[in-house]
């Protein structure tokens, strides 16, 4: 009799489990992330990081980063939009799930990058409730904007220290979109149009400013620093896009001895 009653037990329990289950239904979704002002965030800049979570409980859904190309210049940059006309192709980068649900949730999709340049790397997230079976993957699918701009100082380098003073020390920063993307002189994304400073310290204390200006290769600024005596030095190197508020980082220290 006990067998029997533990065999009933597990059978039902198997039977709820799988009537469970069946009620699960695959949903898919495709997110991709788009930059401001530019294109979209894909493996030439590392992509971005994607969570997928149950916006009320915190759980985690899916994660993962976005893969393909940046997209296309003139379909993104160039060509009127049009609403309902996509502006990503198969190629353009995104990060494909498919999350098993037997009911509606509301979700929270969050992005995080690029990963490849996280001292200007950014996060933003929307919310949006899903149903089972009602994928979103048309189109743009879910499209989440990153702001900034990516700025690597180049030279000097950290650490660096430089013997005997006065010293003129090159300050160079490599300035791009989020994407990857150029600036240049007259271009798409114009070089003329940003403003690209280091704000100085010396021993911890503001010196001031320095302006820097395109170097004549694409995306390259540079500025040169008259250092008069010895100590510890910082440069934090910024540009800024006046016309949307874009705006982007790094920072460099050295010794001068």
């Amino acid at each position: 009799m006990m067998v029997a009653a533990r065999s009933i037990i597990i059978a039902n329990l198997m039977a709820l489990f799988i009537s469970t289950s069946a009620m699960a239904v695959p949903t898919h979704i495709t997110v991709r992330v788009k930059t401001k002002d530019a294109k979209f965030m894909g493996t030439g800049i590392g992509g971005a990081l994607v969570t997928i979570k149950d916006a009320q409980t915190g759980e985690l859904l899916a994660k993962g980063v976005t893969e393909g190309t940046s997209g296309n210049t003139t379909l993104i940059m160039k060509t009127p939009q049009v609403r309902g006309v996509p502006i990503s192709d198969q190629n353009t980068a995104k990060f494909e799930a498919t999350i098993d649900i037997d009911e509606p949730r509301h979700v929270e999709v969050a992005a995080y990058g690029p990963l490849s340049q996280r001292q200007s790397a950014n996060k933003a997230s929307t919310t949006q409730w899903i149903v089972p079976g009602k994928h979103i993957n048309a189109g743009d699918a879910w499209m989440i904007e990153l702001a900034g701009l990516l700025v690597n100082v180049q030279s000097p380098s950290t650490p660096t220290s430089f013997e005997g003073v006065p010293q003129r020390v090159r300050i160079e920063a490599h300035v791009t979109m989020q994407c990857g993307c150029p600036l240049t002189p007259g271009g798409v994304w114009d070089a003329d149009k940003f403003e690209v400073k280091a704000l100085l310290k010396k021993d911890g204390k503001s010196t001031g400013a320095l302006d820097m200006k395109y170097a004549g290769t694409p995306s390259t600024f540079e500025g040169f620093w008259n250092v008069t005596a010895p100590g510890s030095y910082e440069a934090v190197v910024y540009a800024f896009d006046p016309s949307n508020g874009n705006t982007g980082l790094d920072r460099v220290t050295f010794l001068v001895r």
